[in-house]
């Protein structure tokens, strides 16, 4: 039966969520129906670069922040050419924004890139729900506007685990984007030659491109199923894991890929990256109840003892303890694993486990939210990964270090030839470096 009652000009909408809750709304912006994982995103800004991360591909994303599209659309923003999530919930959606650098209304945007949005909805209460009974399968309509027949066909659609996301956003050719000139001229003020990065583009950021040219990178990006022959054959001075989407565990090729790189040349991973690196180590991967998606989740960095507020965005990670068990003259003596990783930060320790296939690895960073795993360290090995996003787009510059620890690595690695060793200090960055200094009152 149909509940919903027209309202003004915009169409209506229906969003039903497994679990047989529904909310009702106005379509904002393409007509149509959108299935997917619904998911809350607690950014306050950054709406554009959201919806233009490949990393939401399968979700419904909703936005916390009441209001969305003030400052509507512009070029500088977009993280990819298009858009891959499979749909939007807003409280409030601005139809007229105001700001110079905008070429066009947010919904708009949504229309002409065929995003099926509604607005109108208590939000709050969507994301107390999810909290609650976790991320789960959710169907926006402007449609079937019954909801007994919407919930019926949402818990009878796909898992998000049922599918491989990756392949649908990762790119069919490689590209080359050139290091910042600048960055080049302070390198080679400081007699350090330009770095060539091959980065893995399981659903890449454009501000990651960015952030890697801007320490003097060319990058050289590849599909996720390249072989690690290719790669290497490009003669890269590191390789870089991206973000994606979906579950890691369907990214079997990039996966293989990284048992094969690891070791052989330096290795940096952010988010989806982290997981496939974890998964090379023998780490297992788990699904978190509704994810970590936002621009201020706090983290711990278990080698400065600094706290960095991150951007993150993903609903899957590895489980630290099953990496392997604890090297105990590493660990300050510590021989038993906890689940809660903020007990390492209680102690000040960055613990250390023995994996059986690629040797010892550090945690290095622990999120202060849930105390899940945030950065490994191999230590036997050049490589490190994190959990959440250096680049930001949108969200907090405090980790945008681990660019710069990442050509640290591949310096020292470098350097080896003329006698110099790769020391795992690379990753000991305070994140207050760069930062302008004030006087004190």
């Amino acid at each position: 039966m149909n509940l919903l009652v027209s309202e003004g000009s915009q169409p209506l909408a229906l969003l039903a969520l497994e679990d047989g809750t529904c909310f009702c709304g106005r379509a904002c912006g393409a007509s149509g129906e959108a299935f997917g994982e619904v998911v809350f995103n607690t950014s306050m800004v950054g709406y554009q670069e959201i919806v233009t991360d490949p990393s939401y591909a399968g979700q419904i994303v909703t936005l916390t922040y009441p209001q969305v599209g003030n400052y509507g659309v512009s070029e500088a923003a977009m993280q990819s050419s298009g858009t891959a999530l499979r749909g939007l919930v807003v409280r409030d959606l601005c139809h007229t924004p105001s700001n110079w650098q905008s070429v066009c209304a947010f919904p708009d945007f949504l229309r002409d890139h065929g995003v099926i949005a509604i607005e109108g909805v208590d939000t709050r209460a969507l994301t107390l729900r999810i909290r609650s009974a976790g991320a789960m399968r959710a169907a926006i309509s402007t449609i079937d506007l019954d909801p007994e027949s919407l919930v019926a066909r949402v818990t009878a659609s796909p898992a998000i685990n049922a599918h491989n996301f990756v392949a649908d956003v990762s790119p069919r050719q490689e590209r080359v984007t050139p290091a910042s000139s600048y960055a080049l001229r302070v390198r080679e003020k400081t007699g350090r030659a330009a770095l060539r990065v091959v980065a893995y583009d399981c659903g890449e950021k454009r501000g990651i491109e960015e952030g890697l040219a801007a320490i003097g990178c060319e990058v050289v990006a590849v599909p996720f199923d390249t072989p690690a022959a290719r790669v290497l054959s490009l003669k890269p001075d590191g390789v870089f894991f991206s973000n994606g989407p979906g579950d890691p565990r369907q990214v079997t090729q990039t996966a293989r890929a990284a048992e094969d790189l690891l070791g052989r040349l330096p290795v940096f991973g952010i988010c989806l990256g982290n997981q496939i690196m974890a998964l090379a180590a023998g780490a297992d991967i788990e699904k978190l109840p509704f994810g970590h998606h936002g621009g201020n989740e706090p983290v711990m960095n278990l080698l400065t003892r600094r706290v960095e507020i991150t951007a993150q965005n993903h609903n899957y990670g590895l489980v630290f303890d099953s990496m392997g068990p604890l090297e105990p003259e590493l660990s300050e003596g510590e021989t038993t694993h906890v689940r809660d990783l903020r007990h390492w930060v209680e102690l000040g320790i960055a613990p250390v486990v023995r994996t059986p296939r690629l040797g010892r690895v550090r945690l290095t960073h622990v999120n202060l939210n849930d105390g899940t795993p945030e950065g490994i360290q191999f230590l036997d090995l050049p490589a490190f990964s994190v959990q959440y996003h250096p680049e930001a787009c949108p969200g907090p510059h405090d980790a945008r270090y681990l660019f710069d620890a990442f050509a640290r690595l591949m310096d020292a690695w470098r350097e080896r030839d003329n006698g110099g060793s790769v020391s795992p200090d690379y990753l000991s960055i305070d994140v207050r470096e760069g930062r302008p200094h004030h006087a004190e009152a």
